[in-house]
């Protein structure tokens, strides 16, 4: 070694040994600065009595759920989606092999378990059916025909990122599935793509609303002048808050943002609880009505079912008026949606889980007569091909999924939705996190999970004896109820949740019908 080598390294260490020294006294003030801040404090008991040690629980709080998601749960205990569910689309989205071995991870024995009823002469791959068409309003005048089955539920541009609309309205063109708006208005993002669109109109009227508030038809007729408008859908709850209008940070109200809404940048962007124009089910209707007319498109509304007493008067409003008077679709959601940000009161309490919600409203429809003019859709927490397939078993028409399509692009379920902290990108307006999310590669994700969903709901289908999807019905699925018997859907809702009154017309039997 040199004389220049060896003062070189002499050097270096000297540098080392003044760096390390002075981190060592940074440290060390530091510690003595929080055991000050921490002993002089009353806000927090634990604190005071451990100071700087203290603080650690609150790391680990903040990381606890981070190791139970990778470390700790076992592959289907977490909520609100398990590991098993992730696993499956993050899969299906990556167009991967979604085959398992060694046998089902599943529990089969527990109440409310679905089980798909195999026939002993299943459909053969030859004589398979292509999905069939449904058309969606066709007294209007532009109805909608779609084979399309399962399709992106509503999620705002405000409350999703720019990239994420452009990503999830691409992988729609590419699926041929439809994406709704969610209530924030209709942006160019939405538009670029070439998807098929349905408008939400939420309790703000966010980009159809007159500078009061008020529903514009001028802003409705510009709306429903693209082509690519398909639909109308007038939103009375949602599944994270029924009863609790959306909730937008003011953080991410940005100038663009606020202009596609009609509403100042930067401030809370708060909805109303409820539509003030509709207070009854005539209202409803009316409502409904005059979107139709001046849009000609088919119109319906979603809604969180809890009290239900309001739907059979809407039936007897709509034979009353005429059945041009129904609304062309009605979207369930599910009480255990959650997307928005909502209060934990509402989002664990309030409202009726979609496994009872959706057989009730299509059983309602059945015993009305207005099942084939009322088309139903599916929506809250079905991001499987079996939980799909059940949906079609009991009367949906088409099922629509918002986290399941979070999860194709990329969710890591952080559970940072209502902040503007997204890791990944989705639920963010911050460009530097924005940046990990590229459109065109998590389109395509977008478009391979409708197209693997479709695919395995095909394959439940087939196993079941029918030629596709649509042909499922209520006796082609079992519920697991005690001591671990099942029984079938098709019994299960009859014995539920209808009975016979003196007239000879099939009624509700329910045990709240409030509302």
């Amino acid at each position: 070694m040199t004389i220049t080598e060896s003062g070189y390294i002499g050097r270096a260490l000297e540098v080392f040994s003044s760096l390390f020294v002075i981190g060592l006294v940074t440290l060390c003030v530091s510690i003595l600065v929080m055991y000050i801040v921490d002993i002089r404090q009353t806000r927090h008991a634990i604190r005071r009595n451990y100071p700087v040690i203290g603080r650690f629980r609150y790391v680990f709080e903040t990381l606890g759920g981070f190791f139970r998601q990778y470390f700790f749960a076992m592959d289907r205990e977490e909520m609100p989606f398990n590991r098993a569910e992730r696993s499956w689309v993050y899969r299906a989205a990556k167009d991967l092999d979604n085959t398992t071995a060694f046998g089902s991870t599943r529990n089969l024995s527990p109440p409310g378990t679905i089980l798909f009823v195999n026939c002993p002469f299943p459909t053969l791959g030859t004589d398979a059916a292509e999905v069939a068409a449904v058309t969606v309003g066709p007294d209007c005048d532009h109805p909608y025909t779609t084979r399309s089955l399962f399709n992106i539920s509503g999620m705002s541009y405000g409350a999703i990122s720019r990239p994420a609309v452009e990503a999830l309205a691409r992988g729609a063109a590419q699926s041929g599935s439809w994406l709704n708006t969610g209530e924030g208005g209709l942006s160019p993002y939405h538009l670029h793509s070439g998807a098929d669109l349905v408008f939400q109109i939420g309790t703000a009227k966010y980009g159809v609303r007159d500078p009061n508030g008020a529903l514009s038809d001028e802003k409705l007729r510009q709306v429903a002048a693209h082509a690519q408008v398909r639909m109308f859908e007038l939103k009375l709850s949602q599944g994270a808050k029924p009863g609790k209008g959306g909730i937008l940070p003011g953080i991410k109200v940005t100038p663009e943002i606020a202009a596609i809404r009609c509403i100042a940048p930067g401030q809370d962007s708060i909805s109303p609880n409820r539509h003030p124009d509709i207070n009854s089910v005539g209202d409803l209707l009316d409502m409904i009505a005059r979107i139709r007319e001046v849009t000609g498109k088919p119109v319906g509304f979603k809604a969180v079912i809890g009290a239900y007493g309001w739907l059979e008067e809407l039936c007897i409003e709509i034979h009353r008026r005429g059945l041009q008077a129904a609304p062309d679709f009605i979207t369930i959601d599910s009480a255990d949606g959650g997307t928005g940000a909502a209060p934990m009161s509402l989002m664990d309490y309030m409202g009726l889980p979609i496994k009872e919600s959706l057989p009730l409203v299509a059983n309602l429809l059945q015993a009305h007569g207005l099942k084939n003019r009322i088309k139903l859709i599916a929506s809250g927490k079905l991001i499987t091909p079996a939980e799909v397939a059940w949906a079609l078993c009991v009367g949906a028409d088409f099922v629509t999924s918002a986290r399941g399509f979070m999860f194709a692009l990329g969710c890591i379920q952080a559970l940072h939705c209502n902040k503007n902290t997204c890791p990944t990108g989705i639920t963010t307006h911050n460009p530097r996190l924005q940046k990990g999310l590229d459109p065109t590669l998590k389109s395509t994700r977008v478009a391979n999970y409708v197209r693997n969903m479709v695919y395995e709901v095909g394959v439940i289908a087939h196993s079941c004896g029918v030629r596709e999807p649509r042909q499922l019905r209520s006796v082609h699925a079992r519920m697991v109820l005690g001591e671990g018997r099942s029984v079938s859907l098709q019994d299960l809702y009859a014995a539920q949740n209808t009975a016979v009154a003196p007239t000879g017309k099939p009624t509700l039997r329910v045990h709240d019908r409030t509302g």
